[in-house]
C-alpha cells in the first residue's frame, strides 16, 4: 500500500520522471535509455500494470486522488500528489487527465517469437510519427492482429503521444524490432508468412481478393511511413503489391486509416 506524499517544489527529485514531457527530443534520448515510459489517464494506466509492466511512481493532482485512490492505494510504488499548476510547469502541459504514472519497460521480444506463433502480423517500416504509430496498434489490435514488427526507424510505441493515442493497446498487441539490413524481411518469408506490400500503385491487387486467397495461410502486411509509403527495397521483397480500392479521385489514406482497412480485409478473410 502507498500513502499519497504532497510535493510542492517542482525541482524536488522525486519529480524528475515527469519534467519536460513535451520535449520530444529530450523523452527519446532518456526514456529508453532509463527504461522508462508515461501512462496517461486510469484506464491506460490499469492496462498497463494489467499487462505486468512494473510502476515506479505515480503523479496525481488533488482533484483526481480521490478518484484514483483505489488504483493509488494498491500501488507498490511511490504516489506524489501536486497541484496541477505544478504538474503543468513540471511536465510542460495541462494535465488534464489528472493521473500520469512511471512505468518499467521490459525487454521485447525477438522477431523470431512472434513469428513462431503469429498468423496475421503488420511489418511497419519508418512509420516514425507517434500519432500514427498509437493509431495503428489501436486498429491492430482491435481488428485481430496477432503482433507487430517495427524496422529499427519506427516510432517508439511507448511514447506518451503513441500510448494514449492508442487507448492503451500497445500493451496488449506483442511487437518486436526487426534488425536492420535486406535479410529482415527474408527471415519473415523464411517463417511462411506471405508478404503483402500496401500500396497505392494501380500495379496493385485488390487486398480483398488476395486476403481472400490467403485464408488459410499466413500473412504479414508490410506498411509505410505517411507520404512517401513503403520503400523501393520493401516494394521490392513483397510477394504481392496489395491496394484498397478508392473512389471519388481519392488516391490514397492516413496510414492508420489505411492500415485499419487493410487489418479488417485480412483478418475477415
Amino acid at each position: 500500500m502507498s500513502t499519497a506524499v504532497r510535493i510542492t517544489d517542482p525541482g524536488d527529485p522525486r519529480l524528475g520522471d515527469y519534467t519536460g514531457l513535451t520535449d520530444v527530443a529530450l523523452r527519446r534520448r532518456r526514456e529508453p535509455a532509463e527504461g522508462l515510459f508515461m501512462a496517461e489517464g486510469e484506464k491506460v494506466i490499469r492496462r498497463a500494470l494489467d499487462a505486468g509492466y512494473p510502476m515506479r511512481s505515480m503523479l496525481l493532482t488533488p482533484r483526481w486522488a480521490g478518484a484514483m485512490g483505489e488504483l493509488a492505494g494498491a500501488a507498490a510504488a511511490p504516489v506524489y500528489v501536486v497541484e496541477e499548476e505544478l504538474a503543468e510547469r513540471v511536465t510542460g502541459y495541462h494535465v488534464h487527465r489528472g493521473a500520469l504514472a512511471a512505468m518499467e519497460r521490459v525487454p521485447l521480444p525477438e522477431p523470431g517469437q512472434l513469428l513462431a506463433r503469429g498468423r496475421r502480423l503488420a511489418v511497419l517500416e519508418a512509420v516514425n510519427d507517434h500519432t500514427n504509430i498509437g493509431a495503428v496498434f489501436r486498429g491492430a489490435a482491435a481488428l485481430g492482429m496477432d503482433g507487430v514488427l517495427l524496422s529499427p526507424d519506427c516510432a517508439d510505441p511507448l511514447y506518451r503521444r503513441s500510448v494514449k493515442v492508442s487507448m492503451g493497446a500497445v500493451f496488449s498487441l506483442p511487437y518486436a524490432r526487426l534488425p536492420r539490413g535486406p535479410r529482415a524481411l527474408d527471415e519473415v518469408r523464411e517463417a511462411g508468412f506471405r508478404l503483402l506490400a500496401l500500396t497505392p500503385d494501380a500495379r496493385a491487387r485488390d487486398i480483398q481478393a488476395v486476403a481472400a486467397e490467403q485464408a488459410d495461410g499466413r500473412v504479414a502486411l508490410m506498411l509505410g511511413a505517411e507520404g512517401a509509403g513503403l520503400s523501393a527495397r520493401a516494394l521490392a521483397a513483397a510477394d504481392t503489391w496489395v491496394r484498397i480500392p478508392m473512389a471519388h479521385g481519392v488516391d490514397s489514406l492516413n496510414v492508420a486509416a489505411a492500415a485499419a482497412v487493410a487489418f479488417f480485409a485480412i483478418t475477415a478473410a
